[in-house]
């Protein structure tokens, strides 16, 4: 190794821990969560079946309907498609979501699990004023 290898290699280590060291002393985003807790609203095929609170603790929700059959999962103040009976188990593949605005389609079975914010509370995405 060269002196101008050690000087290559400290340049990206140092590049990589400015865009990593921020998100490890940010960790908020679980506060944000106790703050303004989130919730989740499930449809099937168009109608409300439930709202759900995302909290920390498990909770399993299935949802039988004509078109199938579906199990959410809510842990850790976040919402997870964890079985579904459907041919293409595409809803599958969404993950595990946590964050405002994100969501959990099933086109087969007509299901949307959609995360907003609290009900009733402020949201940060409404609009304060129009002016004309």
């Amino acid at each position: 190794m060269k002196r101008g290898d050690l000087v290559l290699i400290s340049v990206v280590l140092a590049a990589a821990l400015i865009f990593l060291v921020p998100r490890w002393l940010d960790g908020k985003d679980s506060e944000k969560n106790h703050n303004n807790p989130l919730t989740a609203t499930i449809t099937v095929d168009g109608q409300l079946f439930k709202t759900v609170e995302l909290t920390e603790e498990e909770q399993i929700i299935e949802i039988k309907t004509d078109h199938g059959v579906n199990i959410l999962k809510v842990y850790d103040y976040g919402i997870e498609m964890i079985e579904a009976d459907c041919p293409d188990e595409v809803c599958l593949s969404f993950g595990f979501v946590d964050k405002k605005n994100q969501s959990i389609v099933c086109l087969p079975h007509k299901v949307l699990v959609e995360v907003e914010g609290a009900s009733g509370g402020e949201s940060q995405d409404e609009v304060d004023a129009v002016v004309n």
